[in-house]
């Protein structure tokens, strides 16, 4: 059967849970995952133009392979209306364990995409820290204190050189079970620049770490995530 292009009636933004059984597949297999169980679910999909139409979903600032997330965020196109609890009862029910959605809301069509809003993430970084709280206390210190940290990784076969430093809006130490700790960290994640957790780390001089989690996408304009961070004294403008 042929796909052919339709008219964009409806614009869902999706809030979902990425656990660890699915933590290893790759986003565009994830995207594969989501138009499946969309199809399965009934739901009608808005598609693209052009010679090859695909379904009209956008996900924000894509996880790497192995980090979870609780605060995935993605925009799907409707050609048809759908009440957000129908959409939500109907599409969980064809996703697999480790997905799960959390929320959805309607929004405006004519808004800028998903994407563009993107500003800052928030994440929970677990690792080998165990015995190590006061030495990853200072090296936070050290890190904030700073006013620029030179920086620089090999990907994709390149050298890669940046400030890390200004890439790190918030960090610090949080405690966990059994003595250790855990940091906790707010990263630049936008159009121009986006902050990588396991790189933080090693800038720390920290051993690399055992997990690592997406709490929070923070988007351009009042958000709920913002403001409380803002009231534990967590995120000042």
């Amino acid at each position: 059967m042929t796909t052919v292009a339709s008219a964009k009636v409806q614009r869902l933004r999706v809030c979902f849970r990425r656990g660890e059984e699915v933590k290893y597949i790759t986003h565009l297999d994830l995207m594969r995952l989501w138009e499946r169980a969309l199809r399965r679910a009934g739901v009608a999909l808005a598609y693209s133009e052009g010679h090859s139409p695909h379904p009209r979903l956008s996900m924000a600032a894509p996880l790497a392979v192995g980090v979870t997330s609780s605060a995935e965020l993605m925009d799907v196109l409707l050609s048809r209306r759908i009440a957000p609890r129908d959409f939500m009862r109907s599409v969980s029910a064809q996703l697999p364990a480790g997905i799960e959605i959390l929320e959805v809301a309607e929004v405006g069509l004519g808004l800028p995409s998903l994407q563009s809003e993107v500003r800052w993430a928030r994440y929970r970084v677990e690792g080998p820290f165990a015995g190590a709280p006061e030495e990853a206390r200072s090296a936070v210190e050290r890190f904030l204190a700073a006013e620029s940290i030179p920086w620089e990784h090999m990907r994709e076969k390149e050298v890669r050189r940046y400030d890390i430093r200004a890439l790190v809006r918030d960090l610090w130490v949080d405690d966990a079970p059994s003595g250790s700790c855990a940091l906790g960290m707010v990263l630049r994640c936008d159009n121009t620049a986006t902050g990588r957790p396991e790189q933080v780390v090693a800038a720390l001089g920290l051993p690399e770490p055992a997990a690592i989690h997406r709490q929070e996408l923070v988007l351009a304009g009042t958000s709920p995530a913002r403001e409380a961070w803002r009231r534990a004294g967590r995120f000042v403008e």
